[in-house]
């Protein structure tokens, strides 16, 4: 009885050795870190010169709503570009848009018939009274004219301007008639440079000031896309962080 308790110890003990523990605990050890490879989140991915989200520059509008990567209605229709929100993005704003449309109308409406009057000038007033006043008070109708054109132009503007800071803001793609003209980063993006949203204007510099890097007359600061000849990445700033960041083709029209 004694023998047999003894032999069942000894082997308890050799069960538990120091080997057979090494052995379990790297195996272990190796499932662990497995598991944590696997659990990893995938790399963000890169925005720059193949495009971003499977939506490469120039591709046409109708490749690009097929793949699922953009909302399916557009956020503006101005100047005859078609902006689109990534899926999840900005819904259209119908009253902005009717905005956007309704200033486009006016200005465009009131720019014609001000080229008309400066294309065929009246005829120079006879030397009446009568001739003369009439051409006072036609004169001073052109004078409205080109007043209310010129405001109407100033609002088209203004309303660009929003436009494109919405636009640029939430991130999306934008059409013109040669296809992407224009392709916007979400505000989580970066470039391989590592410059995104949030960026400091010291990192932009260090980043891009040797890639030739200069201020457009937009007010952004732009730089070449490499590989992508006519076009450029646009940084927005704001005081002395990056607001925002494009890939833009300043020689694509919009319609």
């Amino acid at each position: 009885m004694v023998l047999t308790a003894a032999a069942v110890l000894i082997g308890g003990v050799a069960c538990s050795s120091p080997e057979s523990s090494g052995t379990s605990g790297t195996s272990g050890a190796a499932g662990a870190a497995g598991a944590s490879d696997a659990d990893k989140p995938a790399a963000p991915e890169t925005f720059g010169p193949a495009g971003y989200r499977g939506l490469t520059l120039g591709m046409a509008k109708d490749a690009a709503l097929t793949g699922g990567k953009l909302a399916s209605a557009p956020t503006s229709n101005l100047d005859g570009c078609t902006d689109f929100s990534y899926t999840g993005g900005p819904a259209p704003d119908p009253a902005r848009m009717k905005a956007e449309a309704d200033v486009e109308a006016k200005a465009k409406d009131l720019n014609k018939k001000a080229d008309e009057l400066e294309a065929d000038p009246d005829p120079k007033p006879g030397a009446s009274a009568e001739g003369s006043a009439k051409a006072a008070e036609k004169s001073a109708k052109d004078a409205r004219l080109f007043a209310d054109a010129a405001l109407a132009t100033a609002d088209l503007a203004g309303k660009r301007e929003e436009r494109d800071k919405a636009f640029v803001a939430a991130g999306g793609a934008s059409f013109g008639k040669d296809g992407l003209r224009e392709l916007a980063a979400p505000s989580d993006a970066k470039t391989a440079e590592g410059i995104g949203a949030g960026s400091s204007l010291a990192e932009l510099k260090t980043a891009y000031d040797a890639k030739g890097m200069k201020a457009g007359s937009n007010g952004r600061f732009q730089v070449p896309v490499d590989g992508k000849p006519d076009w450029i990445y646009e940084f927005t700033v704001n005081g002395e962080k990056v607001g925002s960041v494009s890939m833009i083709n300043p020689k694509s029209k919009c319609s």
